[in-house]
């Protein structure tokens, strides 16, 4: 039986081991461990460098919250109270992340402490935890008719934070 279990776990550390890189890699260590982050791949020529924006991160499966993947429930959700939240949804998120502030013009989502109209507090397949894919992310809220007739704005035109911020600006319209 020693030998047996000796053996299982060198089996086990050699696919860990030749499980450092590439797609089927990453299935492995997702198959043995919980949280591992999304699988990175080399952005292709034009592509945005901003996690997120097309090109830049090709993900495996779905992206993780980090206390969600962790299972560190009880840092949200009030010990065997299922859904209740330890504060209102409204302060949650600020509770650890840091946004910044004193800008001038800030996200109106933001500004109310609603980061569930953007973000997912759990897992998504889009970056930053998006509710939908950034290319038709904005125009959920902002309706394509509704925006300001300048170049960029046209359906199918660059992704909205090339010129927006996505949360707070000292300009105008969140630009950058």
């Amino acid at each position: 039986m020693k030998r047996s279990g000796r053996a299982a776990a060198l089996c086990a550390a050699a696919s860990l081991l030749l499980a450092c890189s590439g797609p089927a890699g990453h299935r492995i260590l997702t198959f043995f461990f919980d949280g591992v982050p999304p699988l990175r791949t080399a952005a292709p020529s034009g592509g945005g460098g901003r996690p997120g924006e097309a090109g830049a991160v090709a993900a495996a499966g779905p992206r993780e919250h980090g206390p969600y993947a962790a299972k560190l429930c009880d840092g949200c959700h009030e010990p065997g109270r299922g859904n209740v939240l330890v504060v209102p949804a409204d302060q949650l998120c600020g509770r650890c992340h840091v946004v910044g502030s004193g800008k001038a013009f800030v996200h109106g989502p933001l500004n109310a402490g609603g980061c569930l109209v953007c973000h997912d507090p759990h897992a998504s397949p889009n970056g930053y935890l998006l509710v939908s894919a950034s290319g038709e992310f904005c125009l959920r809220c902002h309706g394509q008719r509704d925006l300001r007739p300048v170049e960029g704005h046209e359906a199918g035109g660059p992704s909205c934070t090339v010129c927006h911020e996505a949360h707070m600006s000292d300009r105008q319209f969140l630009l950058k």
